[in-house]
């Protein structure tokens, strides 16, 4: 079994402005790289903010110029990272809230959230199908917000044959205990590991809580942020046994 590190991203995005998120995205993989992460998540539409409302103004293709920074970073540190964008996924208008998969070694990839939170549908178009990564010697299903508390979304990741579940959300204090209780059941119930990425502040008028967070398989928790803030949460597998670290982000 070879080691493996992944993280969660707690970011804190910028309303609306992709130039300004991208160079904190590349800040949080340069320092992801300097602890060996492999596989870094970051929350949902962590590039633009949860704004609903620009959603179609500000919707991208996964060639984006704009994103080329990231691709050439994460090809250049062998680390696969998730970020939250509205994407265009295909030769519609249709506009989805995408996690675009950047530096794999099977070349761009995109999941489109398949459960959308009401209100979303009036910009957002639901995705159809699960995808997953491959990082070392795991598959990664990916799931975004409002996927997590859908049962038949988990199962199927373990359909696909995951053994991790990571996640991209926006969570609150309010919702925080019941869909944290939700991930860590379906470690248990799945035997998978469960990465959760929420944002790290004040998003699209709503209060994130932070918190992010890692399962082992099982459902033991091994890692989760202490509030707020730009923060890596690190898990580590190391000879079948997971150990986690935080790491403040200067962003």
């Amino acid at each position: 079994m070879t080691t493996l590190t992944i993280a969660a991203a707690q970011s804190i995005s910028i309303a609306g402005d992709v130039k300004a998120n991208v160079s904190r995205h590349l800040r949080f993989m340069e320092q992801a790289a300097d602890h060996g992460v492999q596989l870094l998540v970051f929350p949902e539409l962590s590039l633009t903010g949860y704004e609903r409302g620009l959603g179609r103004e500000l919707a991208m293709r996964p060639d984006a110029e704009i994103l080329m920074p990231l691709h050439d970073l994460a090809q250049r540190m062998g680390m696969t990272a998730v970020v939250g964008a509205p994407m265009f996924a295909n030769d519609s208008n249709d506009v989805f809230i995408g996690a675009l998969i950047i530096g794999n070694a099977n070349g761009v990839g995109l999941y489109t959230k398949q459960h959308l939170h009401p209100g979303e549908e009036v910009v957002f178009t639901a995705g159809s199908r699960g995808v997953t990564v491959p990082v070392a010697d795991m598959t990664v299903a990916l799931a975004i917000c409002a996927d997590i508390v859908q049962l038949a979304h988990a199962a199927q990741a373990k359909q696909l044959k995951a053994n991790v579940y990571a996640a991209g959300v926006l969570i609150t204090k309010k919702a925080y205990s019941t869909e944290t209780e939700l991930l860590r059941t379906y470690a248990t119930e799945h035997n998978m590991a469960v990465l959760m990425a929420n944002h790290g502040g004040p998003t699209g008028g709503w209060s994130p809580i932070g918190q992010s967070a890692f399962w082992a398989e099982g459902g033991r928790l091994i890692v989760a942020a202490p509030g707020e803030g730009n923060l890596l949460v690190i898990a580590t597998r190391d000879a079948s046994q997971w150990s986690g670290k935080i790491v403040s982000v200067t962003a």
